[in-house]
């Protein structure tokens, strides 16, 4: 299960409009986003091999609780993402313009969504 917070309660939204209105670039970087964001609360696993028989037997015996993040957390991943986009954008701005304005436009619209 997926924590709830006004950030992402504006992504999810955000994303129901773009896939109603068919925008691919923005339901894109809407699920990019999100992703991010539940990817960061999952707990990092271990490597450690062991015996079979020492492996937990049952249902749900081997889950563990998703970390949570707080708000500031969650900005600074959106964050991220967004300088990620500014810079896919710097570097397409020569070879591909077209795909540099498609990233500064995502980026844009992440923006707005942070400060909304």
């Amino acid at each position: 299960m997926t924590t709830d917070s006004p950030l992402r309660s504006r992504l999810r939204a955000a994303l129901l409009d773009a896939r109603r209105a068919r925008d691919a670039e923005t339901v894109s970087t809407l699920r990019t986003a999100l992703a991010a964001l539940e990817n960061a609360e999952a707990v990092p696993t271990e490597s450690v091999a062991g015996a079979l028989e020492d492996a937990p037997v049952g249902v749900g015996a081997a889950e563990a609780e998703r970390r949570v993040l707080s708000e500031a957390d969650e900005l600074a991943i959106l964050d991220a993402e967004i300088a990620a986009l500014h810079d896919a954008g710097r570097a397409y701005a020569c070879s591909v313009p077209e795909r540099a304005a498609a990233a500064r436009e995502a980026a844009r619209r992440l923006g707005v969504l942070r400060g909304a």
